[in-house]
């Protein structure tokens, strides 16, 4: 079974033999692929659709893991009880999502180690809860397929994260005078930022480009709001160009 270059960084995450809960499944093909590769013992498939649980249904009962995979229809951690799992993977959906499923389903993550999350958008949303919820980032992965550009984030439960955490996202020099701010470390990523790709540099370039469209298109309006938003949005931009072009210089 081949997986995508996304599903398969996520896949790579897992550790060996966990109890898995894949949350928005689609077709199921992260579950088979877990429990056929001895990456999961156990896989739950939680869909909430309609279409993509039938999918994901065909999907288990022609790879002939009925016993070791449970598609459930449900919304978000509904699917699963308090400590039936040990990792959960959400992947595929806006970051303000992922960060609704984990709170509205808080009571579920008792005995949860390992979060495996890969928000489309929003990505500083996701980081920001995991601060708050005691979890600590060990790995972020960023790639680039099929024109998209994809972020994996992946944490684990840990006593020390308050302390981890504050380490982690301590503000930093990134030389040329330019400070790397906590704000910014929760946007562009503390782990990513340090060993700068150039699919990363590709992708603030893009966001850089956005914000200048809208700089231009609030410059239209001849309002006291848009006069201070078109201000603030200058200095996000300026900000962000002094970054990317330290990150250029570091790159390896």
């Amino acid at each position: 079974m081949k997986l995508s270059a996304r599903l398969q960084l996520i896949a790579d995450q897992l550790p060996p033999g966990c109890r898995l809960a894949d949350i928005g499944s689609d077709h199921a093909l992260l579950p088979v692929y877990a429990v056929k590769q001895g990456k999961a013992s156990f896989a739950v498939a939680g869909e909430v659709n309609e279409g993509p649980y039938e999918a994901a249904r065909r999907q288990v009962a022609e790879s002939g893991e009925q016993s070791r995979i449970s598609v459930r229809k449900g919304d978000g951690l509904a699917v699963i009880t308090a400590g039936e799992v040990d990792t959960i993977t959400i992947a595929g959906m806006g970051g303000a999502l992922i960060v609704s499923i984990l709170t509205s389903g808080q009571d579920k993550l008792v005995g949860v180690k390992r979060l495996v999350l890969q928000p489309n958008v929003g990505e500083e949303f996701v980081r920001s809860w995991l601060i708050e919820h005691g979890w600590y980032l060990i790995e972020e992965q960023i790639l680039e397929e099929d024109g998209k550009i994809y972020e994996i984030l992946t944490a684990t439960a840990d006593p020390e994260s308050a302390v981890l955490n504050e380490e982690l996202y301590q503000e930093r020099n990134l030389g040329e005078g330019v400070v790397a701010s906590k704000a910014l470390l929760l946007k562009i990523g503390p782990r990513l930022i340090a060993q700068p790709s150039e699919v990363l540099l590709k992708k603030w370039q893009g966001e850089i480009a956005k914000l200048e469209k809208i700089h231009r298109q609030v410059g239209l309006s001849s309002q006291a709001s848009s006069r201070e938003r078109k201000s603030e949005l200058r200095q996000e931009i300026e900000q962000l160009k002094e970054v990317w072009a330290c990150l250029q210089k570091d790159r390896p």
